[in-house]
């Protein structure tokens, strides 16, 4: 069984940074990261194979970092540049399948955190 549990969340103006962390246990291979406001539908923001390549929105690219630590077992979003739209509750999310294609999918994954807020103001 996966298990994920997100941090890192918080209150930050615009132009700061935040860096999300996701502590993962079990079995994975596809990861992401997705993000979610009330009354909207939940989207992708990045995402990474296990052997290496990444996916990101075009909203945040240039923006946001996903990385992976299997040594360590943590999934990472570093996030600069933070505008107020970016504000969402954060989900990680995992699958153990090899995904090909729609990392950036939602109903795709299999395994998901509690989610971790992040607010930004202008």
């Amino acid at each position: 069984q996966v298990q994920l549990v997100e941090s890192g969340g918080g209150s930050v103006q615009a132009g700061g940074s935040l860096r999300l962390s996701c502590a993962v246990s079990g079995y994975t291979n596809t990861m992401g990261w997705f993000r979610q406001v009330p009354g909207k539908e939940r989207e992708g923001v990045a995402g990474i194979r296990s052997d290496g390549p990444t996916r990101y929105a075009d909203s945040v690219k240039g923006r946001f970092t996903i990385s992976r630590d299997n040594a360590n077992n943590t999934l990472s979003l570093q996030m600069n540049s933070l505008k107020p739209e970016d504000t969402a509750m954060y989900y990680c999310a995992a699958d153990p399948r090899f995904f090909p294609s729609g990392w950036l999918l939602a109903h795709a994954y299999k395994y998901w955190g509690q989610g971790t807020q992040v607010t930004v103001s202008s």
